[in-house]
């Protein structure tokens, strides 16, 4: 099997670190956010498996956006599709997977570019574009 690799979106993709197209997407956006999500990437041409945050938008945090992603990297590797590297920016996301996903290399997008607080994307909101 070829290496897959996982990558953040807000301040990883969206500053212009893009997967590979057999990665795949782990983004703490809530589910609720996928329109807005699926169009801006459609926009930047990519169209890799991205999983979203289960939680709503107005209960996620930093902390359990990075247990999801523990939790979704968790599943992968017992379906058998073990993610080896996962391209990050977000100390607090990094402390979560690392606790749960040792076999994980953790690719740290050191930055201040973004805010990793909790926003929406509005330009690609539904009526806004």
């Amino acid at each position: 099997m070829s290496k897959i690799n996982g990558f953040d979106l807000d301040g990883v993709i969206s500053i212009g670190i893009h997967p590979g197209p057999n990665d795949v997407i782990i983004t703490g956006r809530s589910i609720e956010e996928s329109p807005e999500t699926l169009l801006m990437l459609q926009e930047k041409g990519i169209t890799n498996e991205v999983f979203f945050n289960p939680l709503p938008y107005n209960e996620k945090t930093r902390t359990s956006s990075g247990q999801h992603k523990a939790r979704t990297l968790k599943t992968l590797k017992q379906l058998k599709i073990p993610i080896t590297n996962f391209f990050e920016d977000d100390p607090i996301q990094i402390t979560e997977i690392e606790k749960e996903c040792p076999w994980v290399d953790i690719v740290y997008v050191k930055h201040d570019l973004t805010n990793k607080e909790n926003q929406r994307a509005p330009e690609y909101q539904e009526g806004n574009k």
